[in-house]
C-alpha cells in the first residue's frame, strides 16, 4: 500500500499538510454536536458496523456517580465502530444508558446490539439535543471509562495521543445517554492511503 509520504512533494511540506488536515478534521469531530458515525462514514467513504463488546445492567453504586442521572435502571454498553470491509477500527465507545429517559423504541434497538446508537436514533427519526461535556486527546495509558477507571483501548500500534469526546444525548429535559468516544488517531492516514491506493489501481 502506498503511504502518505510518497506524495510528489517535499516531505516536509507533505508532513505539514498532513498535520493540518489531521488537526482540522479531528477538531470538527470533537466539537460537533451532530451524529459522529455519519460524519465518519462521510469522511472515510465507507459503511460502518458496530461490534458490541459488552452490554449489561449496572448497580446503584456505579449509577450514583452521575448526579444528573437519578434512579434506575442503568445499562453500560462498550462497543467498537469498524469499517465494514477492512474491519479497520475507527472508534472505541462507551455508553451509559438511562432507560427512563430513552424512548422505548430506541431502547429496544439498543438491546438488540445490531447497530450504533447514533444510527438507531437516525433510523427512528428521533429528535435529540447533544451537549459536549469534554474533549481532547490522551496518551493510551491515560484512557479511562465513564467511571474514571483505566480502560484498555483496542487500537493496534498506537503511537499518537488518542482523541476523545464525552457528551450527553437528550430526548427531553433530562439526559438519556452519556457517551464517551475514543477515536483511532490513524483515521486520516487510513483515508489518504485508501485514496492513493484507489488512484494506483486506475
Amino acid at each position: 500500500m502506498t503511504d502518505i509520504n510518497s506524495f510528489d512533494m517535499d516531505s516536509h511540506d507533505a508532513g505539514r499538510a498532513f498535520d493540518l488536515l489531521h488537526g482540522l478534521i479531528f477538531k470538527m469531530l470533537l466539537v460537533t454536536d451532530g451524529r459522529t458515525t455519519e460524519m465518519l462514514e462521510t469522511l472515510l467513504n465507507e459503511k460502518m458496523v458496530v461490534h458490541v463488546i459488552r452490554q449489561e445492567q449496572i448497580d446503584e453504586e456505579h449509577a450514583d456517580l452521575f448526579s444528573e442521572f437519578s434512579g434506575a435502571p442503568y445499562y453500560i454498553r462498550e462497543s467498537l465502530l469498524m469499517i465494514e470491509k477492512s474491519r479497520f477500527l475507527v472508534s472505541h465507545n462507551l455508553a451509559l444508558v438511562y432507560s427512563k429517559h430513552v424512548p422505548p423504541s430506541l431502547f429496544e434497538k439498543i438491546a438488540h446490539r445490531k447497530e450504533g446508537i447514533g444510527k438507531s436514533i437516525n433510523t427512528l427519526g428521533l429528535q435529540t439535543f447533544r451537549k459536549v461535556l469534554d474533549s481532547g486527546a490522551k496518551n493510551e495509558e491515560e484512557a479511562v471509562d465513564l467511571f474514571q477507571k483505566p480502560i484498555r483501548l483496542r487500537f493496534p500500534e498506537l503511537r499518537d495521543k488518542v482523541p476523545y469526546k464525552k457528551y450527553s444525548i437528550y430526548f427531553g429535559p433530562a439526559p438519556g445517554i452519556q457517551m464517551l468516544e475514543y477515536f483511532n488517531p490513524n483515521i486520516i492516514r487510513q483515508r489518504l492511503n485508501q485514496s492513493i491506493g484507489g488512484m494506483n489501481h486506475e
